[in-house]
């Protein structure tokens, strides 16, 4: 495999603007890493971010956003660089820039760009079977369940979705109103119909802008828009 290498560029970022962009924290849009020493972890970070609308990915600093800085930046950024294009399908776009910090140390700054081709997954081992994808849910990254890939998946169709607004949406919609979310278990169990059904339905009102989806690391929580 012939990796294609990003020339980093030096930041017009000053320290003070580090530093103020640092003591925000890590969120939707950010994400801290002190070194690159699992960048087999790292990388869903980046798959998250690139499923989502895109986010910083800030190497050289703590979690509890103590700006430390990398010794060595050229090994960090060629390790991750390496995991990038080889561990991500499909290809994603970012952009590198380096920010000198005090001791002649600096801290990488991965600015990853909103995907047009949804879902992007992790690719360990070379087996599409065993990819997977992430998205971030606040300030974590989790892997994305089967409802919101094909919600992803769906977006990138574009397509005018239809759907009929029958008993079990009226019952679903009842609930929403009186619990403020659903899960698609619990849909299954209110309008008593299989999962796979309650699935598809709160799938096609997300894509039709009915509902909306957040991503939660033991079952996604389903909201009015």
């Amino acid at each position: 495999m012939i990796l294609e290498y990003k020339l980093p560029r030096l930041s017009k970022m000053t320290l003070k603007d580090l530093k103020l962009m640092v003591k925000q924290g890590e969120g939707q849009r950010m994400e801290f890493k002190l070194k690159t020493n699992h960048p087999e972890k790292i990388i869903r970070e980046v798959v998250a971010f690139a499923n989502a609308d895109g986010g910083k990915l800030l190497i050289g600093v703590s979690d509890d956003r103590e700006v430390k800085g990398l010794k060595f930046a050229d090994e960090d950024e060629y390790v991750l660089q390496k995991y990038i294009a080889k561990h991500i399908h499909p290809a994603i776009e970012y952009e590198i820039e380096r920010i000198r910090t005090e001791g002649e140390k600096e801290v990488l700054l991965f600015d990853i760009k909103a995907g047009d081709t949804k879902p992007y997954y992790v690719d360990l081992d070379g087996n599409p079977e065993t990819r997977k994808a992430y998205v971030r849910a606040a300030d974590k990254s989790v892997q994305a369940s089967r409802e919101i890939r094909e919600i992803l998946k769906g977006r990138r169709k574009a397509k005018n979705i239809r759907f009929q607004f029958g008993d079990k949406e009226k019952q679903l919609m009842e609930y929403i109103d009186i619990n403020g979310y659903i899960t698609v278990s619990t849909f299954s169990e209110v309008a008593k119909i299989p999962k796979r059904s309650a699935s598809r339905t709160l799938i096609l009102l997300v894509l039709g802008n009915v509902l909306k989806v957040q991503a939660h690391e033991e079952e996604d929580v389903f909201t009015q828009v």
